[in-house]
C-alpha cells in the first residue's frame, strides 16, 4: 500500500514524501513509488499514533464492553496506543485480571491496549509486582496514599525490575473532603476545596525515594506549576524523574466549574487560572515531558448529580489528535513535531518502547489528520461540547 501527497510528521520535523506500506512495516520512503493499492492523502498530516497512557474506562468498570468502548474512541481519536490505569473494577492486581486485558490487547479495532498494574490493595498489602511485570505489565502504577514504607518497598521492587514507576501525587486527606481545587470559585459555589500544595507535599517526597533508590518516576497528571519547578530541579540533579500533564489542565482552570458543571469535575481538579497559565508556559520551556488527555468516562447517571455527589472524569478520547491540533499546535503554543515529542515519542519511552519517527523498518502505527476539514464536539461530557475542532482524523483502517 503506497500513501501519496501527505505531510509526513514525526520528530524530526515535516517532509513531503510518500511513504510505502507492505505487512505493516514501512518498507520505503521518497518519491516514484509504485504499489497497487494507492491511497492519496490530498494534503494531510501523516502522524505518528499517539501513546496515551493514563486511560480508564467507563464508570471504572473493566470488562469486555468497556474495552471494545475505549478502543472505538481511540481509534477515532487517533490513539493507536493506550495504557489503562489499574483502579477500576476489579483491580487490575493480579494475574488473572491481567490476563484478561491483556486477551483484548490487539483484537480491539487496531489499538494496542495495555496496562499498569495496581501495586497495593485496599489494605496497603503489595500485590506481586515480580510476577505481573515478568508476564507483560507495562508498568506499576501507586498513588501516594500509601505509607514511606510501603513506598519504599515498591521502589524497590522498581529497582529490581528497572520499572519505570508511575505515581499519582496527591494527599488523600485533603482530596477525601474536597470536590474541586481551593479558591475563589470553590467558595463562591460553596463547595470544599482541595488545597494545591497537597500534590506538591507528595511530588516532593517522592522524589526523594527515586533519588534514594535510584528508580525512574513519571508523575501523572500532574495540575501544579510548582510541582513541575520541582522535577525540572530534580532532573537537573541527576534524579530520573519526569512529568505528564494533560491536555484540561493546560487549558482550563476552575472557572469551568461555574454553574455547578460537573463535566468540569476532574481529579486531579482543574486548577486556578493563574497556575494554568503557568503551566502553558512550563510547556513552552520544555519542562513537561508528556501528555495525555485524562480520558475518564462516566454514566450520565454519575455525572448528572449533584456536584459534591458526582463522579470524577470526563471524555476527550475520541477528539484526541483534533483537540491537540486545535489547541495547541493552531493555537502556536507547539509545533505539530513538537507535539509528536509529546504524545508519542515520551509516552512510548516511558513504556521502553520504540515510537514518534516514520522511517523505514519501523511499524506502519500511523494516523491521517486533515486539517482541511472541520467539526463541532456533540459530546455533552466532554469540556469542549460545542467548540469548532480545526482538524479530523481520517480512516487509518487500511493502515
Amino acid at each position: 500500500m503506497l500513501i501519496t501527497n501527505a505531510k509526513v510528521c514525526d520528530i524530526h520535523g515535516e517532509r513531503l514524501v510518500d511513504v510505502l506500506i507492505k505487512d505493516k512495516k514501512i518498507i520505503a520512503i521518497g518519491t516514484d513509488l509504485e504499489s497497487e493499492t494507492v491511497i492519496d492523502a490530498q494534503g494531510a498530516y501523516l502522524l505518528p499514533g499517539i501513546i496515551d497512557a493514563n486511560v480508564r474506562l467507563k464508570d471504572a468498570n473493566l470488562n469486555t464492553a468497556t474495552l471494545k468502548k475505549v478502543a472505538q474512541e481511540a481509534f477515532k481519536g487517533g490513539v493507536t496506543r493506550l495504557v489503562l490505569a489499574p483502579d477500576c473494577t476489579p483491580s487490575i492486581n493480579d494475574s488473572i485480571v491481567l490476563e484478561f486485558v491483556q486477551a483484548h490487547q490487539k483484537r480491539e479495532e487496531r489499538v494496542d491496549i495495555m496496562s499498569t498494574i495496581a501495586t497495593v490493595d485496599e489494605d496497603e498489602r503489595l500485590s506481586n509486582i515480580a510476577i505481573l511485570l515478568k508476564n507483560g505489565a507495562a508498568a506499576p502504577y501507586m498513588t501516594t496514599a500509601v505509607s514511606n514504607n510501603t513506598a519504599c518497598r515498591i521502589a524497590e521492587y522498581c529497582k529490581m525490575y528497572d520499572a519505570t514507576l508511575f505515581c499519582k501525587a496527591q494527599d488523600t486527606s485533603l482530596s477525601s473532603v474536597g470536590v474541586m481545587v481551593e479558591g475563589d470559585v470553590a467558595t463562591k459555589l460553596g463547595l470544599v476545596g482541595i488545597p494545591s500544595f497537597g500534590e506538591v507535599v507528595h511530588v516532593a517526597r517522592m522524589i526523594e525515594i527515586a533519588r534514594k533508590y535510584k528508580i525512574k518516576i513519571v508523575f501523572k497528571s500532574i495540575a501544579s506549576a510548582d510541582s513541575i519547578n520541582l522535577i525540572t530541579k530534580a532532573k537537573e540533579e541527576g534524579v530520573d524523574v519526569r512529568c505528564e500533564v494533560s491536555l484540561h489542565h493546560l487549558l482550563l482552570c476552575d472557572e469551568m466549574c461555574q454553574g455547578f458543571n460537573t463535566v468540569a469535575k476532574l481529579n486531579p481538579p482543574l486548577a486556578q487560572k493563574v497556575d494554568m497559565l503557568a503551566l502553558q508556559e512550563a510547556l513552552k520551556s520544555n519542562k513537561i515531558d508528556s501528555l495525555t488527555t485524562l480520558h475518564q468516562p462516566n454514566s450520565p447517571v454519575s455525572k448528572e448529580v449533584a456536584f459534591a455527589e458526582a463522579a470524577y472524569g470526563c471524555e476527550s478520547l475520541a477528539d484526541a489528535y483534533p483537540l491537540y491540533y486545535t489547541k495547541l499546535v493552531k493555537s502556536g503554543l507547539l509545533s505539530m513535531s513538537e507535539l509528536v515529542r509529546l504524545v508519542v515519542k515520551a509516552p512510548a519511552q516511558l513504556l521502553s518502547q520504540e515510537a514518534g519517527e516514520i522511517k523505514v523498518g519501523a511499524d506502519a502505527d500511523l494516523v491521517l489528520l486533515n486539517i482541511e476539514k472541520d467539526y463541532e464536539v456533540q459530546n455533552i461530557h466532554s469540556l469542549y461540547k460545542g467548540e469548532i475542532l480545526s482538524a479530523q482524523v481520517m480512516s487509518v483502517q487500511a493502515l
